[in-house]
């Protein structure tokens, strides 16, 4: 490998965005630390991506491995990644793609206890989980550290995307949920687990058009290009519609 490699080969990899990017632009993604929260069907697509983006630091979190299942709609899974940890085999293709990210590959269960030091210092989180106890545990921690949150979700052949600031209605008031304003007692994590106790099923152009649109929108709010969908905004699909896509607004 030559020693200007890193110098010259990082330019040629995303010249067919400059154009749409500026240099300036360019460097902010170059220089943007970004946490994604669940490397399946969702996470996988929104981390390609971003590192084919040119995303220059990069934390992934799940505590799982690949299995059987996940083959219908997780980009990163294949036959012989069954049994493999889900963030090890997802920082080993990422950085294939892109060799200049780096990259923190955390293999934990996301609770009270570590999801402060997980999401300090990122520039913003994606939200590619399966579970509201979850969501709503880094949605809180995202707005006391100021850091924007860029939710998703799916179920079946629909999707959801919307982001989170200290300057929007906050993932739990927005959504209605029972533990807006409530500690997170034994009976409010009760109340959110009966919403959530269901797997959801789902086709894979759901998963990845959702971890697509996460990706799009952290380039809005990194570069500063576009208007990103803020809440109480809200883009929701169905891809059996014939006009899938609409932005809606959750408080009107």
């Amino acid at each position: 490998m030559p020693r200007n490699y890193d110098k010259k080969a990082y330019w040629e990899m995303v010249s067919r965005q400059m154009g749409v990017l500026s240099k300036s632009q360019q460097l902010k993604l170059k220089n943007a630390n970004i946490t994604v929260i669940g490397c399946g069907g969702i996470g996988g697509a929104a981390l390609e991506m971003l590192a084919r983006m040119g995303v220059g630091y990069l934390k992934i979190v799940d505590k799982d491995s690949f299995d059987l299942s996940n083959l219908n709609r997780q980009i990163m899974s294949s036959f012989n990644t069954i049994g493999k940890s889900k963030t090890q085999v997802t920082k080993d293709i990422i950085q294939s793609i892109n060799p200049f990210i780096k990259i923190k590959a955390i293999e934990e269960e996301l609770d009270f206890s570590n999801v402060e030091k997980i999401i300090k210092d990122s520039t913003l989180v994606i939200d590619a989980l399966d579970n509201l106890i979850s969501r709503v545990i880094v949605s809180r921690c995202a707005l006391k550290l100021d850091i924007p949150f860029i939710h998703g979700a799916i179920h079946g052949t629909m999707g959801q995307i919307s982001i989170f600031t200290t300057k929007t209605p906050p993932y739990e008031e927005l959504f209605g949920l029972p533990s807006y304003d409530q500690n997170l007692s034994k009976e409010v994590v009760n109340e959110l687990l009966k919403l959530s106790k269901n797997i959801p099923p789902v086709i894979a152009p759901t998963a990845n058009i959702v971890g697509c649109l996460q990706a799009s929108e952290a380039l809005k709010m990194i570069t500063k290009m576009g208007k990103p969908i803020l809440s109480p905004k809200v883009l929701i699909f169905d891809l059996l519609k014939e006009t899938p896509f609409s932005v809606v607004d959750y408080k009107k």
